[in-house]
Order: structure tokens, then C-alpha cells, then sequence
């Protein structure tokens, strides 16, 4: 709060969301619980984070990261439409499969139907942030980041 900060997103162990739910209703800022895949136990899937915060504080919510969701075996489009009321922020991405081993590639590269994502976005009318989260490329990822962001505004000036 003293820095100004409009959200934290997070991965709080399950024995401390009541104390992040005391937090977040004594200092009025938002945490978005991030999911991180089918090889991470701590919230695997936005329906496992949602399930253990849905009875808890409305600012307590999900930054769903569509690349994990995906890898999970999760359509990230189906879970932006039914988390809808918890969503707070989304880390988007491209992965090479919907299975544990996928990985990140960039945006259209992959098996992500980002055109769909986009649509239950805006069919959600979600306003909250939107992040690039590339991690291929660590030494060089400015030529896959461009492409990335490339296709994402395409695909966004087609839904206009």
C-alpha cells in the first residue's frame, strides 16, 4: 500500500489466505492468485484457486496465465468466461501443447486458440491488465516478443 501499488499478484500458500484475506480487507488492495500449471500442486488451474477463495473477500482473485491453464488441459477462453467475476489479471501467452510438457512459443505459433481468448475477453468486458509473459528466448526476447505483441494486435483489430 505504501508503494502505491494498485494489486499484488501471488501464489499465497493455502494455509495463508486467511491472513492475505485479512490484508487484503485492512489495507483495501487487490490480490490476483496466479495458477501455474499441472506441474506446480499450489493452484494448478484457475478453477483450484477459485474454488479456495470464492467464499473469501471479493479483492481476493486470479491472474489467470493462459499459457499454464492451457497446459493444464484447459480451454483459457472457458475459464476467462466462468471465473469472469473473480478475474483480475491475465499473463498471456502461447504454449506448444496442452499437456505438462508444452511450452512457451510465440503468440500464434501455438496451440492456444487466441482469437477465442480474446473474444471471451471482451464478451466478459474484462478491464483489467492484460501482460505479455514470453519466456522463450531468455538471452533474446525482443524478435519473439514483437511477433507476440504483432499477432496480438491483429487479432484485436479484427475483433473491432
Amino acid at each position: 500500500k505504501a508503494a502505491a501499488m494498485k494489486m499484488i499478484v501471488g501464489v499465497p500458500n493455502y494455509e495463508l489466505l486467511e491472513y492475505t484475506n485479512k490484508k487484503v480487507q485492512q489495507y483495501d488492495l487487490p490480490v490476483a492468485i496466479h495458477n501455474h500449471g499441472p506441474d506446480n500442486p499450489l493452484y494448478p488451474t484457475p478453477q483450484s484457486a477459485y474454488e479456495r477463495i470464492v467464499k473469501l473477500d471479493r479483492r481476493l482473485g486470479l491472474c489467470i496465465d493462459v499459457g499454464h491453464t492451457m497446459r493444464s488441459a484447459v480451454d483459457p477462453a472457458e475459464a476467462v468466461e466462468k471465473y469472469a467475476d473473480r478475474l483480475f489479471d491475465v499473463h498471456i501467452k502461447d504454449v506448444s501443447a496442452a499437456t505438462a510438457a508444452g511450452h512457451t512459443v510465440e503468440i500464434g505459433r501455438g496451440v492456444i486458440d487466441i482469437p477465442k481468448l480474446l473474444r471471451a475477453l471482451k464478451k466478459v468486458k474484462y478491464s483489467g491488465t492484460l501482460a505479455l509473459e514470453y519466456e522463450k528466448d531468455g538471452k533474446d526476447p525482443l524478435p519473439g516478443s514483437a511477433e507476440s505483441i504483432g499477432y496480438l494486435r491483429g487479432a484485436m483489430a479484427a475483433l473491432a
